[in-house]
């Protein structure tokens, strides 16, 4: 099968979405099928990629770092009808999404569409929540996904959330996978454990809260930093390390400075996305106080690194974090302060056998496998539909017919029989 993905987001732009897409991709490659990626320019972009179709964009409004797709409609069409697609796969609702479905359209084939962002949690950055509102959200996210054949979602709270919005399209629940391999601590953990220690003056006796995400303000980590006094007065061995960037670090910063935590936080940057793993097995803890994730790839990599989890809970968390010995989830931002600290003194054990049973659901090869099942059902889906929506164009076609041969039927009466 060749399967043509449609994002404004790929690799080199640092993203849970790019991850996702080159799993994804790789996934079914492994399978034998055959992958196109349709996107946006990058400048720091590899001039030897393969597969990789690139459309001019510019940068995305308050979002600099990321970027939409301008032009390139008519060459992208010709490109997906002469590598022969079998079936698009859509991964954003604006510039390259909207050209998938209408390249679909055209070609005739099943478009398949992930949603991957609330963005009810992100309308702040389109002139700060003035233009764009939570009406017009759901509005548009309704239009786009009902136009899909099928839609994947990370989790239940997508679905709830798509569902309330009145959208009717038929759905899958399909998180993620990562290549846990990736996290798995190796006989070289313990001495980069301690190398990146030392790096960052810490020692064995301080318990390392990890928060590793883009530094936005939906990420809540201002409030990790505003508990962090308390946490301290009780455990004065605790440290914080931020890693990542964005546009929110400044303002961390400022933080940080105003309630003089900076002996006990460390901001330590973007990471290149394979030293990840040392960070995750450097740290204690892994904490979020975020609510807006779908899904969050930093919760599967911590788990499979091994890492216990103390974060703010929804549907997907509280079912993904099902056991103790895997970390804790909170539902209140006053609980977290005690959820940690009493999460900290339990000293719980890794179950193995939990674990164990967890690393298949959020493995790439599940993922993979999962995907290409929907895949198929769709393909089925939409050969069943069409092949419908012809025997109901026949039907009003032979209807019409039959209003033109009687004399006695006005245009009013066609009209008023067509709506019944």
């Amino acid at each position: 099968m060749k399967i043509g993905f449609f994002t404004d987001t790929y690799l080199p732009q640092v993203s849970g979405v790019a991850t996702s897409i080159q799993t994804l991709k790789e996934q079914l490659e492994r399978y034998g099928h055959e992958v196109y990626i349709f996107t946006t320019t990058d400048p720091k972009a590899s001039k030897e990629e393969v597969n990789i179709i690139r459309m001019p964009s510019v940068p995305f409004i308050s979002f600099k770092e990321r970027r939409i797709v301008v032009r390139g409609m008519w060459f992208a069409y010709l490109t997906a009808k002469e590598l022969e697609l079998d079936l698009i796969h859509t991964h954003t609702e604006f510039g390259a999404g909207l050209l998938g479905k209408w390249v679909g359209k055209r070609l005739e084939i099943p478009v398949i569409h992930t949603y991957h962002t609330m963005y009810e949690d992100y309308i702040h950055y389109i002139a700060k929540g003035k233009v764009v509102r939570p009406g017009h959200v759901k509005y548009l996210s309704r239009q786009f996904v009902d136009h899909s054949t099928g839609v994947v979602c990370p989790s239940q709270r997508v679905v709830d959330t798509l569902r309330g919005y009145g959208a009717i399209a038929p759905m899958r629940i399909i998180p993620t996978g990562i290549k846990f391999e990736n996290f798995q601590q190796t006989d070289l953990a313990p001495q980069i454990r301690q190398e990146l220690r030392e790096k960052w003056a810490l020692t064995e006796e301080n318990i390392v809260l990890l928060s590793l995400s883009r530094l936005s303000y939906e990420k809540k980590i201002h409030l990790i930093l505003e508990a962090l006094p308390e946490i301290i007065a009780a455990r004065p061995e605790v440290r914080l390390m931020i890693v990542g960037d964005g546009p929110y670090r400044e303002m961390l910063e400022t933080i940080v400075k105003e309630k003089n935590l900076t002996t006990y936080v460390i901001f330590v940057g973007e990471i290149a996305s394979n030293k990840v793993a040392d960070y995750y097995h450097t740290a204690d803890y892994f904490v979020s106080a975020s609510t807006s994730e779908t899904q969050g790839l930093t919760y599967t990599e911590a788990m499979a690194s091994r890492l216990q989890m103390v974060v703010a809970g929804n549907a997907y968390l509280d079912h993904l974090i099902s056991d103790p010995s895997l970390g804790v989830t909170y539902q209140q931002e006053e609980d977290f302060v005690p959820c940690l600290l009493h999460y900290i003194e339990s000293a719980i054990p890794v179950d193995e056998a939990v674990l164990e049973q967890k690393m298949y659901e959020i493995s790439a090869e599940c993922f993979g496998h999962s995907m290409l099942k929907f895949y198929q059902e769709m393909m089925v889906y939409y050969v069943t539909a069409a092949e419908n929506k012809k025997i109901n164009e026949s039907k009003i076609k032979t209807k019409l017919r039959t209003f033109k041969l009687s004399p006695k039927r006005s245009k009013k009466t066609y009209a008023e029989e067509e709506l019944l």
